[in-house]
């Protein structure tokens, strides 16, 4: 989401390091570099005068021109600022004393209400909450079906009297589901409402009668971080017609400039607490103003990182691979139960974003693709278990007859065998306390080097400057084989990851 701006303010910030002593004219420039990377990623003009107002009056301050590192000293201004402008610190959902919890979703038509029921109801499922969604939106079409489809795929009750399409009074559905939950002994009611494509009396006098109806304890406004400078706007009118209490951020994970995500929070006075970034039910995560502003200077968010891994591994499962590593028994079975377990982590590339300096190799992980993982698992699936366990048993008709079975080719058959030997070997030196090198990705900040396997020796060069023919036909016959015994290397193939 914030890609742009990420890369607009590290190498602002890049340019500030190479100076020794920062002067007030070397701050001013700074700050207009940042007051115009952050109007082109569309945050409010207001919010971009008072954070940039802030930043300039401590970085002409004592705490610049006293630093031992002034150039460092800006840029943590810069965070502290950033914080400061999307909510200052985490804020958690209030949840009643008395269950149930009614939170109700307020927002347009379009902004992702019904799939961030969902979500959130998930999530407060894995938090050991008992949700009930309710269908109050009976006017967009099928949007009851929707949400019961929704409610199927996390392992939720729907509470849906009516069947919509504008059939039904959704004051009455929501009043309802309030009595239900407390029979029933639901913690939690999440009432989805309807939505206009713009500000209406309708609307509000709608969100109005169902707000006044159930009482909700928290009325989370839904904003779709791709629309703009028109979302901060639609937050106002409904923070002043209904009362909101807090904000929650969808479709994160799309290519829009994202500005509005900066502004809502500064403009509303209201935090925001939840974030959706990305299309499966598990992309759903509360808000962390410093993780994120760390996120946009790329400066990564290793303990989003951390609780995500310490979620999804089992510990005692990753004690016995450890072990399994150390005395070199890692076998292609585990290779497949240790993707497995990546899997729950959730999405890849969201994961790989996380880590410090992602801005720095953002095309590969464009690059990435995640059905690589689903090839891999194939080809090992493929496998019987002795081949599983013993990888040198893999002779030429036993490669042919796996990539039959897996719907792919031999040379990715080869491929695989080739990454795990590697894989093995680096995740031995984890285990020993090594720090490995990935291959096809570039080492991140501060770990020296460049990339594993892209650099080539001189003598390698060498040799093939001079294997090149002066006759073109043979030249290109040439470099057509040079290719295709790139296609058997160790990860010249597949993910950047080795997997």
């Amino acid at each position: 989401m914030f890609g742009n701006l990420s890369d607009r303010l590290v190498e602002t910030f890049k340019n500030l390091r190479s100076k020794g002593k920062l002067s007030p004219a070397d701050i001013d420039a700074t700050l207009r570099e940042i007051r115009r990377a952050l109007l082109e990623a569309d945050v409010a003009l207001d919010v971009v005068k008072n954070f940039t107002g802030a930043v300039r009056e401590r970085a002409l301050g004592d705490e610049v021109s006293k630093a031992l590192n002034p150039a460092q000293q800006v840029v943590q201004i810069v965070n502290e600022e950033l914080v400061t402008i999307l909510g200052g610190e985490q804020h958690k959902l209030n949840f009643a004393k008395k269950p149930p919890t009614v939170i109700m979703l307020a927002g347009l038509q379009g902004s992702g209400k019904t799939t961030l029921a969902g979500k959130l109801a998930n999530w407060l499922k894995g938090q050991g909450h008992t949700p009930l969604l309710v269908a109050a939106d009976l006017q967009r079409p099928n949007a009851v079906n929707q949400l019961q489809v929704v409610g199927e795929r996390v392992g939720v009750q729907v509470f849906a009297p009516e069947p919509g399409n504008g059939v039904g009074n959704p004051v009455k559905v929501a009043k309802d589901s309030i009595k239900h939950a407390e029979q029933k002994m639901f913690s939690v009611v999440i009432v989805d409402t309807a939505g206009r494509l713009g500000i209406d009396e309708e609307l509000m006098k709608q969100a109005k009668d169902i707000r006044d109806a159930v009482n909700p304890d928290e009325v989370l406004f839904v904003i779709d971080s791709m629309v703009g400078q028109d979302a901060v706007n639609v937050a106002k009118a409904f923070d002043e017609g209904v009362g909101i209490t807090g904000s929650v951020l969808t479709k994160l994970d799309g290519d829009a400039r994202g500005g509005a995500a900066l502004s809502v929070a500064s403009v509303t006075g209201k935090p925001i607490i939840f974030a959706s970034n990305g299309e499966g039910m598990d992309a759903f995560e509360p808000f962390y103003p410093d993780r994120m502003a760390s996120r946009i200077l790329d400066m990564g968010d290793v303990l989003s990182l951390i609780e995500k891994t310490q979620k999804a591994f089992d510990e005692d499962e990753a004690k016995r691979l450890s072990e399994k590593m150390l005395s070199e028994t890692f076998t292609l079975e585990d290779f497949l139960e240790q993707m497995q377990q990546l899997r729950k982590m959730g999405n890849m590339k969201s994961l790989l974003a996380m880590m410090p300096g992602a801005g720095q190799m953002r095309e590969q992980l464009e690059n990435f693709d995640e059905r690589e993982i689903d090839r891999t698992e194939a080809i090992i699936r493929s496998m019987t278990p002795r081949e599983r366990q013993e990888p040198k048993v893999l002779n030429g008709s036993r490669r042919l007859r796996i990539a039959k079975g897996s719907g792919v080719t031999v040379t990715e058959v080869n491929s695989l065998v080739n990454r795990f030997e590697q894989a093995a070997k680096m995740m031995k030196t984890v285990a020993k306390g090594g720090m490995p090198q990935i291959p096809g990705m570039p080492n991140m900040p501060g770990m020296g080097g460049g990339f594993v396997g892209g650099g080539k020796s001189k003598k390698n060069d060498k040799g093939k400057k001079g294997s090149k023919s002066g006759n073109p036909a043979k030249r290109a016959a040439e470099e057509a084989a040079r290719r295709a015994s790139k296609d058997v290397e160790p990860g010249a193939s597949g993910s950047a990851f080795g997997i």
